[in-house]
């Protein structure tokens, strides 16, 4: 089965059709054995120190990887760099296929990328639409498990992370995938549920820094939602691939963000919210809006490279918890 590496999530029912397996660049990036190396590979290639560190571990990963020849890159909805690593991707001879979500989320001009990718691929809309009905079928192990987190307690923050953010690429096999989520299923539902511990959520990208779920699980505090890799589970119902797209809200607008994270704040009753904010990173700003439109204890955590939560960090979720108690 051929690989095509992806940036962040797309339509991956179309590479799934095309009988390709997709493969999360920057998951499989933050999961090498030396993430920091790929970063630092990026820098002396030429790529600047004030640059966010996703965009060089993806360069050096692909680099890395000889069964990776072909990138499906998002050129609008996720990152501006992402034009530039596009570029010093192609110089390397890898091949580029570029993806845009329409940033006012017009359905005619998402339904012609989709068209676009698919032409790419040779795949017709009956077989995209057979391999969303597959798909979503595994994505319910998925959507259970976050259910399991915030409504009854049995899933760490973790491990609603690790499986939510794995659903951008269902680590190249659905099917192998759905085996081990119905495994954990059937373990965390024999599982005590945990009791008395401040609920948090998490927004922005997933974080660079590998041990922020056990700190604050170790500190009496469980993440029970995390934003974004939510959306990469395409936590609606929907019946047709556009309007699925359509619903995903990290590609576009703050605040089309903020109307999903209010909902959920109130649903699983939250008592503090944690933006984490990649260094170097346009995202950033939108902290002064999000800040403005949250009526929630909020703290903001910015990290940078590859690494464990540093001695600061530790020190201000340490008093960001106490001021919830």
């Amino acid at each position: 089965m051929p690989k095509v590496g992806i940036t962040t999530t797309v339509p991956m029912e179309i590479i799934f059709a095309a009988g390709w397996a997709p493969v999360d660049l920057n998951n499989l990036f933050i999961t090498g054995e030396n993430p920091q190396a790929l970063v630092e590979e990026a820098e002396l290639a030429g790529y600047p120190r004030n640059l966010c560190a996703w965009i060089k571990g993806i360069y050096s990963t692909v680099l890395k990887q000889r069964d990776i020849q072909t990138v499906i890159a998002v050129t609008q909805g996720d990152c501006s760099n992402t034009h530039a690593l596009m570029e010093t991707l192609q110089l390397a001879g890898v091949e580029i296929v570029p993806f845009a979500f329409p940033y006012d989320r017009d359905a005619d001009l998402l339904r012609l990328q989709m068209e676009k990718m698919m032409f790419y691929f040779d795949v017709s809309w009956r077989q995209v639409e057979e391999a969303k009905e597959r798909l979503d079928h595994v994505r319910k192990r998925v959507w259970e498990l976050d259910r399991l987190t915030w409504q009854e307690n049995r899933v760490s923050g973790w491990e609603n992370h690790l499986y939510q953010v794995s659903c951008s690429d269902f680590n190249g096999d659905p099917d192998k995938f759905a085996a081990d989520a119905d495994m954990l299923l059937e373990e965390v539902r024999s599982r005590p549920p945990v009791e008395k511990v401040l609920r948090l959520g998490y927004i922005g990208v997933p974080p660079i820094v590998g041990d922020l779920y056990q700190y604050l699980e170790e500190r009496g505090a469980r993440v029970v939602y995390n934003e974004t890799q939510r959306q990469f589970t395409m936590p609606y119902a929907t019946a047709g691939l556009v309007e699925q797209y359509r619903q995903y809200t990290y590609p576009y607008g703050i605040f089309f963000r903020l109307a999903d994270i209010r909902r959920e704040i109130a649903r699983r009753k939250l008592d503090g919210i944690i933006h984490y904010a990649q260094s170097f990173c346009f995202r950033q700003i939108e902290d002064l809006i999000i800040r403005q439109k949250l009526d929630l204890p909020l703290l903001t955590l910015e990290g940078d490279k590859p690494n464990r939560l540093d001695a600061r960090t530790r020190m201000r979720l340490d008093v960001f918890l106490d001021m919830l108690r």
